[in-house]
């Protein structure tokens, strides 16, 4: 009985990915690839640009928070792990939507982290536009986004849609999605094991949607996906690469939440990435 269950819950995360994924049917998925053997960056397993090369950058930012420089031990840090090869769905021929719910239907029975797996009620894969050109990272789900199975859906999810209203955005115009597809117990930090194990689904996302611009929102986004050790106070007022994508970081929704005073600071980042972007930056 209580594998009957477990395997039906694990077939309504299923259907809930594929729902949030736009699909009516049954995509056929691929065995899982065997990791690489050498020991080499996670970013350029694919031989992509080094990641985590800074462009020009632009006038100086001097905020920076304490909370977050506390921060700065936490799993986010760069390990030297071995390659997890990309998920054959980032290749494959096909539409991206399809190729996205084939991927969150492997997602969704995953449990490479068991006590995430145990502990999960729902998977937290991605939303948003296939064919977006910006693509939003978060650090991990939390209560309500672990309830619903789509991210940022709780009171920091209702700031940043504030903040892509004001940049002239719509939700469904960008993609968004997180370090982690799992909710950590007690919403604690994502730990680096946690974080290797979920690398190839967000390497396979940035593949699939491949957008020219990604924003990481927080230090742990920010320093797992380019490997850095640097708080958020330092990796802001520039450009990343990650592959063909321009990279920018800046402070976490959450954040702002408790610390208003940073609003303004973010506000200065996204009128940098409109501005990178060609569009129009609202005064």
């Amino acid at each position: 009985m209580a594998r009957r269950m477990s395997l039906t819950r694990a077939l309504q995360q299923v259907l809930h990915s594929w729902q949030s994924a736009g699909l009516d049917h049954w995509p056929r998925a691929a065995p899982l690839p065997q990791a690489a053997p050498e020991a080499e960056s996670i970013d350029n397993a694919s031989g992509a640009p080094e990641s985590h090369v800074a462009l020009p950058p632009a006038p100086s930012h001097s905020v920076e928070s304490p909370e977050l420089m506390a921060r700065k031990s936490t799993a986010a840090a760069r390990l030297e792990l071995p390659v997890i090869a990309m998920a054959p769905e980032a290749t494959q021929p096909g539409t991206r939507e399809k190729r996205l719910a084939a991927l969150a239907a492997r997602v969704a029975t995953c449990t490479r982290c068991q006590e995430l797996a145990s502990t999960r009620q729902k998977t937290v894969f991605g939303v948003g536009n296939p064919q977006a050109r910006v693509m939003f990272i978060g650090e991990a789900p939390g209560a309500d986004e672990d309830e619903q199975g789509e991210p940022f859906v709780g009171r920091a999810g209702q700031l940043l849609n504030k903040i892509i209203t004001a940049c002239g955005w719509t939700r469904e115009e960008i993609y968004i999605c997180n370090i982690l597809r799992c909710r950590p117990p007690g919403n604690r930090l994502p730990e680096a094991t946690e974080a290797h194990h979920c690398r190839e689904y967000l390497n396979a996302q940035i593949a699939i949607v491949d957008p020219e611009f990604i924003v990481c929102w927080g230090t742990c986004a920010s320093q797992n996906l380019l490997g850095s050790e640097e708080t958020i106070g330092k990796m802001r007022g520039r450009f990343y690469t990650h592959g063909r994508a321009k990279v920018l970081c800046t402070y976490h929704p959450s954040y702002l939440l408790r610390n208003p005073e940073a609003k303004k600071p973010v506000w200065e980042d996204m009128k940098f990435l409109l501005g990178e972007m060609g569009l129009k930056v609202p005064e």
